[in-house]
């Protein structure tokens, strides 16, 4: 991603912050937006990543986590428009991959299973969620290992998912 996609990038994510959040009055205060940083570092951070500087990309996101209580691992891959609404206790683990739109509220995990079964999957292979397009997961859900969460999905806050959920049809979404 060049600086005017970057920049674009950055843009968007103030817009969707604006949309998505009732509280915010203009576009000025959506800057303001507690975990816009934790967003707009992990851009940065993933981009390092991808380049071979990890720890570049892991103090970056460890700036991220201090000032925002998100953790992001600079790995995770994060489609555009992202949302998370009131960040503090957000996990994202490294291999994770969340579609375009998506929102997250406080305190979601997007987690491995754990060391004792992540340590024997061959190297490469995903230990994190794969969240689809347009997905909604509440306040304090935890989803756990390489699961799918499919398209349109609304996860219910408290939730433990530890196995796939199928993308919603259309007409369910229209339903809803």
């Amino acid at each position: 991603m060049g600086n005017v996609g970057i920049l674009f990038r950055l843009r968007e994510d103030m817009e969707t912050a604006f949309e998505r959040d009732p509280s915010l009055n203009s576009r000025w205060e959506a800057l303001l937006h507690p975990t816009l940083p934790s967003v707009w570092i992990h851009r940065v951070a993933h981009q390092l990543c991808l380049r071979g500087h990890r720890m570049s990309a892991r103090a970056l996101a460890n700036f991220a986590k201090f000032l925002t209580g998100v953790d992001i691992h600079p790995g995770a891959r994060i489609g555009r428009r992202f949302f998370i609404d009131h960040g503090n206790g957000v996990v994202v683990g490294e291999t994770a991959v969340i579609g375009d739109d998506v929102t997250l509220y406080h305190q979601v995990t997007l987690g491995a299973v754990g060391w004792w079964r992540d340590n024997h999957r061959p190297v490469g292979e995903a230990r994190h969620p794969r969240i689809g397009n347009r997905v909604v997961i509440g306040a304090k859900a935890t989803v756990l290992g390489p699961l799918v969460i499919g398209d349109d999905v609304v996860v219910p806050a408290h939730s433990l998912v530890l196995s796939d959920i199928a993308a919603r049809r259309p007409r369910d979404v229209e339903a809803s």
